[in-house]
């Protein structure tokens, strides 16, 4: 249905006159006639009395106006909202950011969207990467922090950070005399370690297969402070992004030997329509959070 015909209806209504309707709509009075006749013959109904000079409603053109009075509210709504979004006045962005994106690396970047955008609602999903993609996938986020090397065919993706995995250990562990360790060495020790579906335990089991060891779980917790204090303490060891160790943590990190790199993107399903908004955020993310090669 044109909605045009609907604003006619309602202005005639608040007037109660075609004249009046059609000054104060800006448009000719045949033109507003007109409409209302196919209006009519549309549905099959008068809405309109028209004895006289005296106009008003008839029992179907007053229920019709409360329906039009909605339609033509949510019609503006709309178009105001979809105006807004030109200039990004309004909108909103669903990331997910696994744990440790989220305390160590996120935080400054997040704070300067939302100061350069401030009516562009952020809503924040921390969790596993495995879970934040099958959430990506579902529709449940617009974007995600991904491993890349894992990206499936439906989701594209934008280079985000590269990082090292590094054996984190207390300042006392014989490791500390070592300038790279083994994945056969770090096997044989007691690990804290990440649950299932986060990217560094998935790293972890993929390494532990390929050299066919069985980890030795002492701790599972994905609270980041956890794991630092359990390894200061010596209960076990760990692996940590490198970006997440501080000068005051008394912890030491190691290189893997080989090395162990971990590029890391953010995702969007191909599929689907990239609001102002997400596009906005993602243009924010690659200006302000570089992609990083620490080689």
């Amino acid at each position: 249905m044109d909605i045009k015909p609907l604003r006619y209806f309602i202005a005639i209504a608040k007037t109660e006159s075609f004249t009046k309707a059609a000054q104060q709509l800006g448009v000719a009075q045949p033109a507003v006639s007109m409409a209302i006749k196919k209006l009519e013959a549309d549905l099959g109904l008068t809405l309109i009395h028209r004895a006289d000079r005296n106009i008003g409603l008839t029992d179907e053109g007053k229920k019709l106006l409360i329906h039009a009075e909605k339609i033509i509210q949510a019609t503006d709504d709309a178009l105001l909202e979809m105006s807004e979004l030109k200039g990004l006045s309004q909108g909103e962005v669903r990331v997910g950011i696994p744990s440790m994106l989220g305390s160590y690396y996120f935080p400054p970047i997040l704070m300067a969207f939302r100061h350069k955008y401030p009516t562009i609602t952020l809503k924040v999903i921390e969790g596993g990467t495995w879970q934040l993609q099958k959430m990506l996938e579902n529709g449940e986020l617009d974007l995600s922090v991904i491993v890349a090397e894992t990206l499936p065919d439906g989701l594209e993706t934008q280079a985000l950070i590269r990082e090292e995995m590094l054996v984190t250990i207390a300042t006392d562990h014989p490791f500390s005399q070592l300038e790279k360790i083994s994945p056969e060495a770090f096997f044989d020790e007691e690990l804290v370690m990440f649950k299932e579906g986060y990217f560094h335990r998935r790293i972890v089991d993929k390494l532990a297969k390929a050299c066919k060891k069985t980890p030795k779980i002492g701790f599972e917790t994905n609270l980041i402070p956890l794991i630092k204090s359990i390894t200061q303490q010596g209960f076990g060891i760990s692996t940590l992004l490198a970006m997440v160790i501080e000068e005051d943590d008394n912890l030491i990190t190691r290189s893997f030997d080989p090395p162990i790199w971990l590029d890391l993107g953010i995702a969007w399903r191909k599929d689907s329509y990239l609001s102002k908004a997400n596009r906005a955020f993602l243009e924010f993310v690659n200006e302000h959070g570089r992609y990083k090669r620490r080689q």
